[in-house]
Order: C-alpha cells, then sequence, then structure tokens
C-alpha cells in the first residue's frame, strides 16, 4: 500500500507531511518522558524485520493481487504506539529514501496510513480491550486478525480519500473504494494471523513486555532478551536476503485496483513538483526497487514476464543493507532523545 507521487496533488500530500510530521514530534515528546533505553535495541532490530518482511508479497488467491505484511500492529503491541510510529515512520522513509518503495511526496501520506490506523486506532481501541487479564492463544489470533483487518481497512480507504481529495478523476471514488477494500481484506486476514504468531512468541520469551501479562513471571527457560533481539536479527536477515526471492510477482492490492479502474497500474506523472521530486530521487535510490541500477538498454528490453523465484544479488543486498538502516536510523533516534531527556534532568 505504499502510494506513488502520481496518485496526489502536492496540496494533499503537503498536508498528510504536516500531520505525519507533527505526529512524529508528538511521539518523539512522549517517548523522551517515558522511553525505556532499554527498548532501543528492540525497537531497532523490530524495524529491521518489519522492513524485511514487507519486501514479500503474497499471492492473494483467485484474484491476481498479492499484498505485504503492514508491521504496524506488530509494532505497537510490542513497543507502544509512540515508538511503533517512530519505527514505522523510519522504516518507510528508508524505503522511500533508498529504494524508491513508495513517492517522496507521498512519503507523509504512508506513514499516515500505515502508522497512524494501527498505531494510535487498532491498537488501544481494539486489540488492547481484547486481550485483557492475561489472554490465551485464541484471544491474541481473534483480537490480531480484527484489529490487522480494521486497521488496514482504514488504510485502504484513507488512500482512496487522498486520491479523491487530490482529483484523480481517473479513479472514480465508488469504483476505486470497491476494489480496495475487499483485496486488502484478504491481505489484513494474512496479517492478522502473521501477527499472532509473533505476539505468541514474543510473549512467551519476554512477557513483561506486556502489560497484561505479569513482570514476575520468568523467560522461557534457555531464553534471554539477547537472545530474542538476535532472533529478530536472524529473521530479518534469512528473509530480507532469501526469502524476498519467493515474493508474488503479481502487483499488489494498490497497483491491482488502480489497473482495474484506469488499465494500467500506474497514473501518468505529471510536470511540476512531482517530476522534480522523482529525480531526486532516483539520485538517492542506489537500488531502486531493491535491486541493482539497470541500464537503458536493459530497460528497453524489458517486457517479459519475472521469472519466480526471483533469485537476485541485487535484492538480497537491499534486504540486508536496508535493514541495517533501519536500525542505525532508529539507534540514532534512540540515542538523540536520550541524549535531550538527559540534557533536561
Amino acid at each position: 500500500m505504499h502510494m506513488a507521487d502520481a496518485l496526489l496533488s502536492p496540496a494533499v500530500g503537503a498536508t498528510f507531511w504536516a500531520g505525519t510530521l507533527a505526529t512524529i514530534a508528538y511521539c518523539s515528546k512522549k517517548l523522551k518522558e517515558n522511553l525505556d533505553e532499554k527498548s532501543i535495541p528492540l525497537m531497532g532490530v523490530l524495524g529491521a524485520f518489519i522492513f524485511a518482511a514487507q519486501m514479500i508479497n503474497f499471492t492473494i488467491p483467485a484474484t491476481g493481487s498479492s499484498g505485504h505484511l503492514g508491521g504496524g500492529m506488530i509494532l505497537a503491541i510490542i513497543l507502544g504506539p509512540h515508538a511503533a510510529f517512530l519505527v514505522m515512520a523510519s522504516v518507510l522513509t528508508v524505503q522511500s529514501l533508498f529504494f524508491a518503495d513508495g513517492g517522496l511526496l507521498a512519503l507523509g501520506c504512508n506513514i499516515w496510513n500505515l502508522g497512524i490506523y494501527p498505531c494510535f486506532i487498532a491498537y488501544p481501541l481494539i486489540y488492547k480491550p481484547l486481550t485483557r487479564n492475561n489472554p490465551g492463544n485464541g484471544r491474541i489470533l481473534f483480537a490480531s486478525l480484527l484489529s490487522s483487518g480494521i486497521g488496514l481497512q482504514m488504510g485502504a480507504f484513507s488512500v482512496v480519500i487522498e486520491t479523491l481529495l487530490s482529483g484523480k478523476s481517473e479513479l472514480p471514488f465508488g469504483t476505486f473504494l470497491l476494489l480496495m477494500q475487499p483485496i486488502h481484506l484478504g491481505i489484513g486476514i494474512v496479517e492478522g494471523i502473521v501477527t499472532a504468531g509473533v505476539i505468541g512468541y514474543v510473549r512467551t520469551v519476554r512477557p513483561e513486555l506486556f502489560e497484561s501479562v505479569p513482570s514476575s513471571r520468568p523467560l522461557a527457560a534457555g531464553i534471554s532478551p539477547k537472545n530474542v533481539l538476535v532472533t529478530f536479527v536472524i529473521l530479518a536477515a534469512i528473509t530480507g536476503g532469501a526469502l524476498s526471492w519467493f515474493a508474488s510477482t503479481f502487483p499488489d492490492g494498490l497497483e491491482w485496483s488502480i489497473e482495474k479502474v484506469y488499465g494500467k497500474a500506474e497514473l501518468p506523472e505529471k510536470d511540476g513538483i512531482v517530476s522534480v521530486l522523482k529525480r531526486v530521487q532516483e539520485k538517492i535510490a542506489f537500488l531502486p526497487d531493491y535491486a541493482f541500477k539497470k541500464s537503458e538498454n536493459e530497460i528497453k528490453q524489458e517486457g517479459a514476464a519475472p521469472s519466480w523465484p526471483g533469485v537476485d544479488m541485487g535484492t538480497s543486498l537491499s534486504g540486508i543493507l536496508g535493514a541495517l538502516i533501519v536500525i542505525g536510523v532508529i539507534m540514532i533516534i534512540g540515542v538523540g532523545i536520550r541524549a535531550v531527556r538527559r540534557n533536561k534532568s
């Protein structure tokens, strides 16, 4: 659900940029007051895992479409909404800047759509009330499915509203909405199952991270907090470095919906700020679309159906290097928040 700049008007893009930056400032302020410094490494490795997981599109059966994990619910449940939003913003920023996944003008919208709804609506209003009093695995699965599904539905609806406000007549509101919502419902089911699995593992080995689980409960035998960090680092490396080869070749839910309405997976780009930002992004992104840059001749020769699995060293490098960059960005954010707090204390 990474929007391209062509889907937005400058006014809408700038408005959501402003809203996103305000939310980042608010979350930074809250973390300055409440951040447990021991959670900074966990924020980093979870961000790396979400970055890698978002590279893997899975096929939605009988649709010709695919989807990928959003990850907002996993982050919110483990880290809390404020830290989760900053991690999601870091992941999407790294994707946009260095891998050209999602436009620069659209970055504010993408962070809003994938961060605000799971972190500040689905998690506190749906997941938390359903999982109070030390719930069992069945309750966690139900809460994960419901909250993940509603969070993605809200994000998909937000995309439709943003294109409507941008005056994109190529995407009529009613038709676009009727395609976007059902396809993201299927994606939400998969996300809910993955979320429940990840949360079940973390609750087993780090129960003190969850408010509803007594902090006096001992860790699982033989598993230390350090091992949890190592586990997510290994998962990120395997996911980004190898499993990303097996990503579905079908268009994602947003591209699929656009193609069904417009006839092509992308809207035409117009001159102005969109073309300027595209040129800037092309210069910054050193592994566009998670692959080595292609020569003009290679671009001209494109057109054949992509192979599957897509064994590509550029993809592997993107997964591993991107995960490391995300860890670095989040560690810098954490150190910065810690330094500000110490200077004021």
